[in-house]
């Protein structure tokens, strides 16, 4: 019984670890910003940088996208 319990939550345990990896590396992408002038020559839909008046704010369009996404189909997936 408790076998079968646990293997149900492992994907959730997976995603959970995926959700919390990408949070850490999305805090730290405006201090890595302010070191890799480079980042600007990244395709804007993986990551997108606003600089002006040493305020840096870092973003990744693509990971708002797959959020909004996947907010949209877990909302439409349970009114079933």
């Amino acid at each position: 019984m408790v076998a079968k319990v646990e293997s149900f939550y492992r994907p959730f345990t997976a995603v959970g670890l995926l959700l919390i990896v990408s949070g850490l590396v999305l805090v730290l992408l405006p201090f890595i910003a302010r070191h890799l002038p480079s980042l600007d020559r990244l395709p804007w839909i993986i990551v997108w940088v606003y600089r002006r008046d040493g305020f840096y704010f870092v973003t990744s369009p693509l990971l708002i996208i797959i959020s909004l996404i996947s907010i949209v189909m877990n909302f439409f997936g349970r009114t079933r």
